[in-house]
């Protein structure tokens, strides 16, 4: 995962694949078939570990919607700057520019990404019903403008930002969140 994560799909060869997990060409087909599934193996561990923080962030027991925004995002800062992964995100710094022939693995990428949309479109809409949203909210709007923000923040770490300057681009970014009294007024 870390070897795909580093330098992409393409990036990766099989020599550095068969040399890292210490195993033989041989034992790598019989074990994974291709580099596309082992690909898709080590992109579902990470989306399964990615998950893990960002429902936690999201469902934080007794938050309201901001506050379980602002948490996710101070939690992309951390995620994306840790000293035992490489920075970023897999999924948002995967699978961009694929070649012709590889469009399976784009479009995989294309929906990991989608779908985490999507769930930040369903937390939006749980605070409208909680009330503590707008009910005029843009849900979908809303999701998708945060969604570009974390998806800035893994290419700002990517490319060295400072968890520091990561939790500014958060804290700058809320500061466009709506108020459900904002709007009420």
């Amino acid at each position: 995962m870390k070897l795909f994560w580093e330098n992409g799909y393409e990036g990766t060869t099989f020599e550095e694949l068969i040399s890292k997990m210490s195993i033989s060409p041989s034992t790598f087909y019989n074990s994974f078939g291709s580099k596309e599934r082992l690909y898709r193996e080590a992109t579902e561990n990470f989306m399964d570990s990615a998950q893990t923080w960002i429902q936690g962030a999201l469902s934080e027991e007794g938050a309201t919607t901001r506050q379980a925004f602002i948490h996710l995002l101070e939690s992309a800062a951390e995620q994306f700057t840790r000293e035992d992964l490489p920075r970023g995100c897999m999924v948002s710094l995967s699978g961009t520019h694929q070649a012709p022939d590889l469009m399976p693995i784009r479009d995989m990428m294309v929906e990991y990404r989608a779908a985490s949309e999507i769930y930040l479109g369903d937390r939006i809409r749980k605070g409208i019903r909680e009330g503590d949203m707008p009910d005029t909210i843009d849900a979908d709007g809303l999701a998708a403008f945060i969604h570009v923000i974390i998806r800035g923040m893994a290419v700002q770490a990517r490319d060295g930002a400072s968890r520091e300057k990561l939790e500014t681009i958060g804290r700058i970014a809320m500061e466009s969140w709506p108020e459900a009294n904002k709007l009420a007024a």
